[in-house]
């Protein structure tokens, strides 16, 4: 099975690594130094997008939003022109489930499946197959799509039988973890003007019923960032402007009030208005204790 990775951002670059171990696997992003990278790392090299999906039997897209789905699809180095019939494009990330949905609509007319496969866990885990994915997809395309979908997760949910079912898993799961690294930042944040030891206090609560895996996974970066310190970005904090943004929009869909999540959507767009859009989400926690240092 030959993959194209597009996108090799800080979860496609990892993808892409690991899956060239299992696949004959070629790359491509728009940044040089991500292709640089890729290439150091076994991942082939193409000129463009569509060179990368020429002739491939599976299209891994790590694209940030419905926009740059549509330019990489259509624009003028657009992939579906050159996609085979009977290929799929593989679609890691979120972008809502209306967009899925109408995306799906237009491949199929080509005979392209779309494979509706939202990925958690970060850049670690992804270097490791060790993601979870939630899958929407048609079982034939599913089917189709699964030894790659395999070599990515250590956990794979086929949680319903059409795309848009991935993006409809992946909002609720973005509620949950936009919620976590916010409350993380605001008990982190109360930690230190306490007085407390931030890191003695996060080791506390990582070994209590407050523990999560963003408390654990961000809390490092969040006390970094309070510190006046300049944490990794691993996580950009307006890719959280959009997912909470998903999730508040679909809870408005289907009549539901989620006025935790929307008060941590409250908290990103701060951020963003603070000019934090490119930091890492941990640095949230500016928001909560604005005096210290960015």
């Amino acid at each position: 099975m030959k993959v194209a990775v597009v996108g090799l951002g800080a979860m496609g670059l990892e993808m892409a690594t690991w899956l060239a171990t299992k696949f004959e696997v070629v790359g491509y992003d728009i940044a040089p130094e991500r292709m640089a990278l890729g290439k150091e790392r076994g991942v082939a090299e193409a000129a463009s997008a569509k060179e990368a999906c020429d002739g491939v039997d599976v299209a891994l897209v790590a694209v940030r939003n419905r926009e740059q789905l549509d330019n990489l699809l259509y624009g003028a180095d657009g992939i579906a022109e050159v996609l085979k019939e009977g290929s799929a494009v593989l679609l890691t990330s979120t972008i809502g489930i209306a967009a899925v949905e109408e995306v799906a609509a237009q491949l199929k007319k080509q005979g392209i499946g779309l494979v509706d496969a939202p990925v958690s866990g970060g850049p670690a885990r992804a270097g490791k197959g060790d993601l979870l994915v939630t899958v929407g997809a048609y079982e034939e395309e599913y089917n189709f799509a699964l030894p790659v979908l395999d070599a990515m997760a250590s956990t794979l949910v086929w949680v319903g039988k059409a795309p848009g079912k991935g993006q409809a898993m992946k909002t609720v799961n973005q509620l949950l973890c936009g919620i976590h690294i916010a409350a993380g930042a605001e008990a982190l944040a109360l930690a230190g003007k306490l007085g407390l030891d931030q890191e003695v206090a996060l080791k506390a609560l990582m070994s209590g019923a407050a523990e999560s895996f963003m408390l654990g996974d961000r809390g490092p970066r969040a006390i970094q960032a309070y510190k006046g310190e300049t944490a990794e970005v691993r996580s950009r904090l307006d890719i959280f402007v959009k997912d909470m943004g998903i999730v508040t929009d679909a809870a408005k869909s289907v009549g539901i009030a989620v006025p935790v999540a929307a008060a941590a959507e409250q908290e990103y767009l701060m951020g963003l208005a603070n000019g934090q859009g490119a930091m890492d989400d941990s640095s949230v926690i500016h928001v909560i204790a604005p005096d210290t240092k960015k």
